[in-house]
C-alpha cells in the first residue's frame, strides 16, 4: 500500500521557520521523484520544489526560491522541506507527490499538512 504521509506544519510568525517532513512507502523509493505543492483557500494548487531520485537535483518556485531547500534522506524513504523566512503568503495546505522517473504526472500524494503564517 503506497502512503505519503507529511508532518512538520502549524502556526508561525512571519519571519519565522518549519519544516516539513513527507515520510513515504509501498513504491520503489529509488525510482521517484518527490515534489512539494502547496494550495492556499481560493487558489490553484501550485508547485513549490522537488528533487529527482537519480542525481538529487532540485528544483523551486521563484516566489520560494532563497528561502525554502528541498533534501531527501534516502536511507529513511524521507524528504524535507527546510522553509525559512516564511510570510503570510507561504500560508496554505502543502501536499508532498512521488513521481515515477520516466514520468511527466505525479502518482501518488500525501494528504496534506496546513502552514499557517501569521502574528
Amino acid at each position: 500500500q503506497v502512503q505519503l504521509v507529511e508532518s512538520g506544519g502549524g502556526l508561525v510568525q512571519p519571519g519565522g521557520s518549519l519544516r516539513l517532513s513527507c515520510a513515504a512507502s509501498g513504491f520503489t523509493w529509488d525510482y521517484y521523484a518527490i515534489g512539494w505543492f502547496r494550495q492556499a483557500p481560493g487558489k490553484e494548487r501550485e508547485g513549490v520544489s522537488c528533487i529527482s531520485s537519480s542525481d538529487g537535483s532540485t528544483y523551486y518556485a521563484d516566489s520560494v526560491k532563497g528561502r525554502f531547500t528541498i533534501s531527501r534522506d534516502n536511507a529513511k524513504n524521507t524528504v524535507y522541506l527546510q522553509m525559512n523566512s516564511l510570510k503570510p503568503e507561504d500560508t496554505a495546505v502543502y501536499y508532498c507527490a512521488a513521481r515515477y522517473l520516466t514520468e511527466r504526472t505525479y502518482d501518488y500524494w500525501g494528504q496534506g499538512t496546513q502552514v499557517t503564517v501569521s502574528s
